[in-house]
């Protein structure tokens, strides 16, 4: 899900001139590649705590992507279209991403009382 909203704010990006790539572009873009990246690398850690942090640090760059997305929407920057296609993958993604933390904290009680007993 991620990469697909990667993807869709990359044809986004594509479209701007060099100044509008480097005065709003490059941040939008890299906080939407960053939460793929933070869900990866969280996936991969051995710790429950530590996948969160970085399920946490998706969450955040999501959100950061949405206020850029608002931005270039003001800015008359993107169309809407593309920019209600974009978020609507968003809104998705968060959803998903809420209930993989929620989950992943359970996991953790349901370890943690295992090696209690």
């Amino acid at each position: 899900m991620a990469r697909g909203a990667s993807r869709a704010g990359w044809e986004i990006y594509k479209n701007f001139n060099w100044h509008q790539q480097n005065i709003i572009g490059d941040q939008f873009i890299r906080s939407l590649d960053s939460v793929g990246a933070n869900l990866a690398e969280g996936y991969g850690r051995f710790h429950f705590l530590d996948k969160i942090k970085f399920y946490y640090n998706a969450r955040g760059s999501l959100l950061e992507v949405i206020h850029w997305l608002n931005l270039m929407r003001e800015r008359d920057l993107v169309g809407e279209k593309p920019a209600n296609d974009l978020e609507s993958k968003l809104k998705d993604l968060h959803f998903k991403l809420n209930r993989l933390i929620k989950s992943t904290f359970k996991v953790k009680e349901k370890n943690k009382l295992r090696s209690k007993a």
